[in-house]
Parts: structure tokens; sequence; C-alpha cells
């Protein structure tokens, strides 16, 4: 039973830690792909399936270890210790399941196209914007300070510390104007 308790450990930990570095259980070997049930639409309030590339390691390897531990260092007879190496593989992947999928994975969102649109960002001048040169601005999106090439629309130097308004985005640089000659403007 030392073999089989062991294995499960084994497996268990390897299987876990390619999990966690091949990206939510997804395994990809040449021409076969494994792929466990721990995508949904988070936007959308669904759910997770309990038994996924996460929890099933997790399972594996606090059930080997729990028996291989048991089996060995307690007087337990082989009934008792396979149930509560079972107990603890089903605590050890339900808390793993709890944590990542009832605390932190419903707070993730997947972003779509608005949510990064530069048009019309404002930001602020962090770096001037020289005459027909690249300066940088910052500005919030998504909940975080985000930093950006920038050239002058016009091609007029703007200086540090400038509220801009992207008015373009391409190829990597915010084409920006700044915010007080779009609000005169508007008048």
């Amino acid at each position: 039973m030392n073999t089989f308790y062991l294995t499960c450990f084994t497996l268990g930990f390897v299987l876990s830690i390619l999990a966690a570095f091949t990206g939510m259980g997804r395994l990809h070997f040449g021409h076969l792909h494994i792929h466990t049930h721990t995508h949904a639409h988070v936007r959308h309030g669904g759910s997770f399936s309990a038994i996924n590339g996460f929890t099933l390691p997790a399972f594996l390897c606090w059930f080997g270890g729990a028996g291989y531990l048991l089996n060995n260092y307690s007087p337990f007879v082989m009934p008792v210790v396979i149930l509560i190496s079972a107990i603890s593989g089903f605590a050890g992947a339900g808390i793993l399941y709890a944590f990542l999928f009832k605390l932190l994975l419903p707070r993730e969102r997947v972003l779509s196209p608005e949510d990064t649109r530069m048009d019309g960002v404002v930001a602020r001048v962090s770096a001037e914007i020289r005459a027909d040169s690249i300066g940088e601005i910052l500005f919030s999106q998504t909940g975080a300070l985000r930093g950006s090439a920038a050239r002058s629309e016009s091609g007029e130097p703007i200086p540090r510390g400038t509220e801009v308004v992207v008015l373009r985005y391409a190829k990597g640089i915010a084409y920006v104007s700044p915010l007080e000659d779009l609000s005169s403007w508007q008048r």
C-alpha cells in the first residue's frame, strides 16, 4: 500500500504543479489535448465544476500523503486508513476549490475591446512631448494606472503635467491633444 499512496502523492503533486504553470489545467502534449472543466462565463455568473485540473491533483496529493503517513505511523487498520485518507483528499481539494473558484475567480472578468479602447481617454503627460517627437502619458484604465508612448496630434510640444485627451491610437503610439484646446474648441 505504501507504493500506492506514494504514487498517488507524487502524481498529484506533479499534476498540481503542471496545472498551476500550464494555465487552468489545460495540457497540450503534441497532438494530445487534455482539457478539464475549469472555464466558465465569469461575467455572466457561470459555475465551475468541482472536478477539474486543480482539484483532482489536489485530491490525489492529499489522499496519497495522508495515506502514506497513516499507513506507516498510525495504529489504524487499512479500511480506516483509506477512509481517513479519502476524507483528507476531499478536504484538500475542497479547500483549493473554495479558494480558487469561490474567492479568486469570481472577481475576474473577461475584458472587451471597449474596456481597453484608447480613443477619448483623458491622460496626463508624464514625459514632455517635444515638437514632432514622442513623450509619455499616464492614464487610468480598467482600474490600473497605465502608460503609453504619445505624440502631439498637432506636432506642437506639450509640457509635462498637461492633461491631454487621446484622439487616436496607432502602432503603439497615442496621438493626443491638450484637454484645454478641445474644451475651448467645443464652446
